[in-house]
């Protein structure tokens, strides 16, 4: 019995065009993009085989190999072996796309105090959504950071790396997969403002790691213009450490 996948990739047989460029390898990768975009592939659809497309495209299985592999790389297919494999199309998580648009961010010539500003933007607008969104769990993972980064400071082994996974975790506790992935994006430009901020005030991590608790405290308790304040304070604080240097 033919299953609708692959129904559906020999129904797509005649969908590429024939490419002759120096960079043939990329403009499949475009063709295929430009297919997912208006919604000719979807996810699980197979695409044809490599001898069909090489023949689709009249390039060689060196050429849709390499194309296959960015494709893979991008999180826009999954490559399956055996009797039943093939490409098949996926929906990139949002670590992926995160991971896209970090890679922008880090090529980007942002300064601590771009990333600290746009950061309050994001940020403290995404607290309606998690206050009204939180679940039980997304809390006691909230608190869970915390006690881990109380026990790092007495033991004096605090990084800004726990501050930064802490808002990770909590821009996720609004359940937006848009805004998870922006927030994941920012990971990397996160550190290194927070590293700057803490070459300007190096004890500060002490009221950092309260002002993470007060903020939970307040979406566990639904008040949004609470987390707001405690938010905005948390905040501001980073921008004038940072503005200083």
């Amino acid at each position: 019995m033919t299953s609708s996948s692959d129904e559906r990739s020999t129904t797509k047989s005649d969908m590429f065009s024939r490419v002759s460029t120096s960079r043939v390898s990329q403009v499949i990768v475009d063709q295929v993009k430009l297919l997912l975009r208006d919604g000719s592939l979807q996810p699980g659809d197979r695409l044809p085989s490599e001898r069909d497309l090489c023949e689709q495209f009249g390039v060689s299985r060196v050429t849709i190999r390499e194309a296959l592999r960015v494709l893979e790389s991008s999180g826009l297919v999954s490559i399956k072996v055996g009797a039943r494999g093939g490409a098949f199309v996926t929906t990139p998580t949002t670590e992926r796309l995160g991971e896209g648009l970090a890679d922008l961010l880090s090529l980007s010539h942002l300064t601590a105090s771009d990333v600290t500003e746009a950061r309050k933007v994001v940020e403290s607008g995404a607290l309606p959504l998690i206050v009204d969104r939180a679940t039980d769990d997304d809390i006691a993972d909230l608190l869970q950071l915390i006690d881990d980064g109380q026990k790092a400071l007495t033991k004096g082994e605090y990084d800004v790396a726990m501050s930064a996974a802490f808002h990770v975790r909590l821009a996720e506790c609004a359940h937006n997969p848009a805004l998870t992935a922006l927030i994941h994006s920012f990971h990397g430009p996160m550190l290194m403002s927070l590293r700057e901020a803490k070459v300007s005030a190096p004890l500060m991590g002490p009221q950092g790691n309260e002002e993470h608790r007060a903020i939970v405290i307040a979406i566990q308790s639904r008040d949004v213009a609470e987390a707001g304040r405690i938010m905005n304070a948390h905040l501001s604080r980073t921008a004038s450490r940072v503005a200083s240097l």
